[in-house]
């Protein structure tokens, strides 16, 4: 007789169910009623973090992909926001440039900022930009085969690449970025509730992100790309394209980027280079592998624990944060492989094993017969 928990555990898509369940009574409950503005404002940068994250566990953990340059798709939109809000503040002053713009002399607003002055351009912008670029990156590179750590090194110098570009433009802010953003279109930022609201934004955001990265691990696509991860050329020889799946995931990848760094951008209040450069791209890698770039929640939990740990231990260590942090990669990478989501598991087969060597090595006690009486009518039978 089944009990009520192996009915539940019976069905993947309940359990999940639940588990979106929780998750939401706690971002949408238990973190505003808990947390302090500032802290509350500081949880949800790390879901932002959380959202690049989960795009990478999707297009690294399940393609076997490392991609060392999603800053550059976080950046564009970021930046794409940015430039909407500077715009946008600029228009209630009455202002032809933004204020920046006015510091540094520019009086005539850039061409490449006026289309980002409507708002529903702006969000076009943010959601198709990313993705139409990783759809061309990814065509040049996998269609000619590009993989492992050719692909990483090459993914890393995109993001240096935009780094330094963008430092050297003044037009979009230069070293010091783009900054003091007023309103979130149309709603005042320095408005406590309207804070929150960008906090509820962000969480339900992450929702939907994971929730369509668990349809895509289920899916038949979800399958095929732990194939061309695992089994490339088979994937080929049964006449599969393995780049079209690569592509795929890639671009999801760089979507989901794309959305976070436009949720940044007002969470935050700045956008700049260092922001989207080499470093902050290694720093989704670590947190997706420490969580467990191949689970589902790994990538998430461990991004939003470096973020939380680098703002915790970085005031206490200063000098020494960026240490502990290449060392606990390298333990998780090393001892750990499945990251931070496998420990468990592990454990539990470890218990397991040393269970069942336990009951396989304990004598069993065999009760010995009765002896057997011997009556009249026997003995008269023999």
């Amino acid at each position: 007789m089944t009990t009520l928990g192996q009915r539940w555990r019976a069905h993947p898509s309940m359990t999940a169910w639940s588990g979106f369940v929780v998750a939401a009574i706690l971002l949408f409950a238990v973190a505003p009623a808990v947390l302090s503005d500032f802290r509350l404002n500081l949880l949800a940068k790390f879901l932002c973090f959380a959202i690049v994250a989960a795009g990478i566990g999707l297009a690294w953990g399940r393609g076997g992909m490392l991609t060392l340059g999603q800053g550059v798709f976080f950046g564009i939109g970021a930046y794409i926001m940015a430039m909407h809000l500077q715009m946008a503040d600029a228009a209630r002053l009455h202002n032809d440039v933004p204020e920046f713009m006015e510091i540094a002399g520019i009086r005539e607003l850039p061409s490449f900022w006026r289309p980002f002055a409507s708002a529903p351009v702006a969000l076009i912008g943010i959601l198709v930009l990313p993705a139409l670029i990783a759809a061309a990156l990814g065509y040049g590179v996998f269609k000619r085969r590009v993989k492992g750590t050719y692909f990483a090194i090459l993914s890393q110098a995109l993001a240096a690449a935009l780094a330094i570009l963008l430092t050297g433009q003044q037009k979009i802010g230069g070293f010091t970025g783009l900054s003091d953003f007023r309103a979130f279109f149309g709603f005042k930022l320095s408005d406590p509730v309207n804070r929150q609201m960008l906090f509820f934004i962000a969480a339900g955001t992450l929702l939907l992100v994971v929730a369509a990265v668990r349809q895509l691990m289920r899916s038949r696509y979800g399958e095929l790309l732990v194939a061309v991860r695992d089994q490339e050329e088979r994937v080929r020889f049964l006449g599969y394209d393995p780049a079209n799946i690569k592509i795929v995931a890639y671009v999801v990848a760089a979507f989901f980027a794309g959305i976070a760094g436009a949720l940044f951008t007002p969470i935050v209040g700045i956008i700049s280079p260092a922001d989207i450069g080499v470093v902050p791209s290694i720093a989704f890698i670590i947190g997706v592998a420490i969580g467990g770039r191949t689970t589902l929640l790994g990538p998430v939990l461990g991004a939003i624990g470096v973020a939380w740990a680098q703002t915790a231990l970085s005031e206490e260590f200063p000098s020494s944060w960026t240490y502990l942090q290449g060392v606990l990669f390298i333990v998780v990478v090393g001892f750990i492989p499945a990251g931070l989501a496998g420990v468990w598991p592990m454990l539990k087969g470890l218990l397991g094993s040393k269970f069942r060597k336990t009951t396989a090595h304990t004598p069993v006690e065999v009760d010995e017969p009765l002896p057997e009486v011997v009556t009249e009518e026997k003995v008269e039978s023999r």
